[in-house]
């Protein structure tokens, strides 16, 4: 009898450490990685995690993000206005999620970026020590030297929701979760107690302790990082 395994995708986190590692490793293929490539390779990253020789199936991957923000914002400094909804990451991440349901197997789960507590934040740690010791003014920074960053919420929650209810309905025998999160702690304990296989990619991240307590296996499918 085969053994149903879902996978839990924390997507911000993962498209993140994906375009990190492909920089790294090849900048042609970084510069090529369109929305519709994106969605291929996540979907075909997920299916690495399902071993057939284990007789192991897929039952369903679930992608968690947010919907980008459509709002405009003034630059802290020169107070020009940026059009969210016209810029290249509002137009990536809408495209990426209309590529990721059509791939079977495949749900998407979002959130929603917390809008109204959104900042600025500098991009560059270095330059912000700076400006804290004086070491250089406002004056000096360009308007790319800031992001513009809202928290999700609700991803979480819903991850979490989620993990309980594969658990508590048996319907799967392994869970992946592909995150660096430890908040995740009270959902996979749960899953083991129920009997569910708990594995963790944080896709060569280092994670905190009290997580590696109540994971069955840590292991990414990164190809310069080896099983642990």
């Amino acid at each position: 009898m085969s053994k149903k395994v879902a996978i839990l995708v924390d997507g911000d986190f993962f498209i993140r450490c994906y375009k990190s590692h492909l920089k790294k490793q090849s900048s042609d293929k970084y510069e090529g990685l369109n929305p519709k490539k994106l969605a291929h390779h996540t979907h075909t990253y997920c299916l690495k995690h399902i071993n057939k020789k284990n007789d192991e199936e897929l039952y369903r991957i679930f992608f968690y993000d947010c919907k980008p923000l459509k709002k405009k914002a003034h630059y802290p400094y020169t107070q020009k206005v940026l059009d969210l909804s016209k810029s290249p990451t509002y137009k990536e991440r809408e495209e990426l999620h209309e590529h990721l349901i059509s791939k079977p197997c495949l749900a998407l789960r979002l959130g929603y970026l917390d809008e109204k507590n959104a900042r600025w934040v500098i991009r560059d740690q270095e330059k912000e020590k700076k400006l804290f010791n004086r070491r250089i003014s406002i004056e000096e920074f360009q308007n790319d030297d800031f992001i513009y960053h809202a928290k999700q919420k609700g991803v979480d929650i819903k991850i979490g929701l989620d993990i309980a209810t594969l658990a508590l309905k048996k319907l799967v025998q392994k869970i992946v979760l592909i995150s660096g999160d430890s908040d995740f702690v009270p959902a996979s304990k749960l899953a083991r107690v129920e009997g569910i296989i708990f594995t963790l990619d944080p896709m060569g991240n280092h994670i905190r302790e009290d997580l590696k307590e109540h994971i069955d296996y840590l292991t990414t499918r990164l190809p310069q990082f080896k099983q642990q």
